[in-house]
């Protein structure tokens, strides 16, 4: 058996428990664009720069704590990765939330706005991979 879908799994979980503790600790909803971007256009508070150093450091401690490291099946290609990580950025502002916003606390509050954007960008995803991989042979 294949245990790779565990790894799914445990991420789901640390995310969960993650907007949990922020919404415990700050009595607000979490989404990681709008964190980010409230560093980046307002004023930067204490908790927003820990939550995103928290994003960004955690990976990096437990990947030198784990003795086999999971495969990620990330692409090589930089300029790919570049422009992916830009249209997510554009998604997530245009959409008002990301995954973390909408999809884990959107879901969880049974928000509608949250049910809706989520089917559409998981949707949309679903076309896109489709469409690069199949279509145009790039992924």
């Amino acid at each position: 058996m294949n245990p790779d879908w565990i790894w799914g799994l445990c991420g789901g979980i640390l995310i969960g428990c993650g907007a949990a503790l922020y919404l415990l600790g700050n009595g607000r909803i979490m989404g990681a664009s709008g964190i980010l971007g409230g560093l980046i256009d307002g004023p930067a508070r204490r908790e927003k720069l820990v939550f995103v150093l928290g994003l960004i450091g955690m990976p990096l401690i437990m990947s030198r704590l784990m003795s086999e490291q999971p495969q990620t099946h990330l692409t090589e290609n930089l300029g790919l990765l570049v422009v992916a990580g830009l249209l997510v950025g554009i998604g997530t502002r245009l959409a008002n939330g990301c995954t973390s916003g909408h999809g884990v606390c959107g879901i969880s509050r049974f928000s509608l706005r949250g049910i809706v954007a989520t089917l559409i960008y998981i949707g949309a995803g679903a076309a896109v991979l489709a469409l690069f991989r199949h279509g145009l042979g790039v992924i």
